[in-house]
């Protein structure tokens, strides 16, 4: 691929890229990000119980990894263009090597401020690939069938949600002693914390040589594309572009669905181990995660279907009021069906990303780097709507109620998805 400088005013020129080699890819970068977003759902009961913290402090993993989407979004999607999708990515992927390897001074001083840097760091990595990703795979293909393509590429996205915190719980969570942080202090405390805190340093090493592989192959690909070019932004950073009512809209969606996504994700562990619901013990509890996360997948390989015979809009209507009605059985049952209800939004969950991104985006042509980029800071929802969620547990003490302002997320989506039925 010729690097580029961003200032040409063409169109990507998408009859020149060899499909195959990059589908794979991309759903290669699907897969990676996917996994390594969906650990902080497992991270995050291990480093409150570590660090003794509330909702609202142990959220802040959360806030600092989705703060990435909002720092780095649109000078990643200016970085993308002045480099080169295919260099971008390796960009990307080095970034997120630095982020794993910054576990190991935080577990070596037992530092929950460096843990929350080395995710911040890792996701600025995350950011980066995810610009190259969503507009890459909408150029793959016909334009008719985006929709279809998009919500398949997320399905390789889910495979990795479901597989990484599976083998995560297993890894970081179940204790390695007979003991818990509150029940010591001074230099017993710290020598506690720092024993635990190395398996999710062994766990993120493994993830930074799996990282060094894949941008080792990138990089041999790095020419693959040809005659790439992009249009120069206009205003600032193509902000402009939230001045259409479309995007704009859509683009508020993106970040109260990620909000919404990751707070359940964050509150599952927790929320199964209450009495009332399931009473698991936590590596119990945390396996379960991957049956949010994998009906998230079994639902985006099935909605790649249903998209290419019912309006996208609709079915973004639709699942949205279906989410809403699963955290209204939840919350309001117990026993195996609050908790089975409140892990099945995940299928609810499956194809709202890659809608909205869709629906939002279209004809928007040579600004489509700039639209991933707007839509990728967006992706901030995930830092501020599970802060918030947390904030709500705590001085209401009720995980239930906290789960009050996921509805409303969801209420808003299925608003969106009714008002973009129509083709742009």
């Amino acid at each position: 691929m010729a690097v580029t400088t961003g200032k040409a005013p063409a169109e990507t020129q998408a009859e020149h890229i060899d499909a195959p080699q990059l589908q794979l890819f991309v759903m290669g970068l699907f897969f990676i990000f996917g996994g390594i977003t969906s650990l902080n759902d497992v991270i995050i009961p291990k480093l409150k119980e570590l660090f003794t913290l509330s909702y609202t402090q142990a959220m802040l993993v959360q806030f600092c990894f989705f703060t990435a989407y909002l720092v780095i979004g649109i000078p990643g999607a200016r970085l993308v263009k002045r480099i080169g999708y295919m260099r971008g990515a390796v960009a990307g992927l080095a970034t997120m090597m630095a982020g794993c390897l910054l576990f190991i001074p935080a577990s070596q001083t037992a530092t929950y401020a460096l843990f929350l840097l080395a995710l911040f760091v890792l996701a600025s990595g995350v950011v980066i690939v995810q610009v190259v990703a969503n507009p890459l795979i909408s150029l793959l293909g016909k334009p008719q069938t985006v929709h279809s393509r998009l919500t398949f590429a997320q399905a390789f996205n889910s495979v990795g949600t479901t597989v990484f915190p599976y083998f995560g719980s297993i890894l970081i969570l179940g204790g390695l002693a007979a003991v818990t942080a509150d029940q010591l202090s001074g230099v017993e405390l710290d020598a506690y914390r720092t024993a635990e805190t190395q398996a999710i340093v062994n766990g993120y090493l493994g993830i930074a040589a799996a990282l060094a592989v894949v941008a080792g192959v990138v990089w041999l690909f790095r020419d693959a594309l040809k005659g790439e070019k992009h249009e120069e932004s206009t205003g600032l950073a193509g902000l402009d572009l939230l001045k259409r009512p479309r995007f704009g809209y859509g683009a508020l969606c993106i970040f109260l669905y990620v909000g919404a996504e990751v707070s359940i994700g964050s509150l599952i562990v927790s929320y199964l181990m209450q009495d009332h619901v399931m009473g698991l013990q936590e590596q119990a509890a945390g396996k379960l995660i991957g049956l949010y996360w994998g009906g998230a997948m079994v639902g985006r390989f099935i909605g790649s279907a249903v998209l290419r015979m019912v309006s996208p809009g609709k079915v973004l209507a639709g699942v949205a009021m279906g989410a809403i009605a699963l955290i209204g059985l939840s919350t309001q049952t117990s026993g195996d069906l609050s908790g089975y209800s409140l892990l099945a939004i995940g299928l609810m969950n499956a194809i709202m990303f890659p809608t909205i991104f869709t629906l939002a985006c279209e004809k928007l042509g040579p600004r489509a780097a700039d639209g991933s980029g707007i839509i990728n800071v967006a992706i901030f929802g995930g830092a501020v709507v599970p802060l918030l969620t947390g904030v709500i547990a705590d001085a209401t003490g009720s995980l239930a109620l906290a789960l009050l302002l996921p509805a409303l997320c969801y209420a808003v989506i299925a608003g969106f998805g009714w008002y973009a039925r129509r083709p742009a």
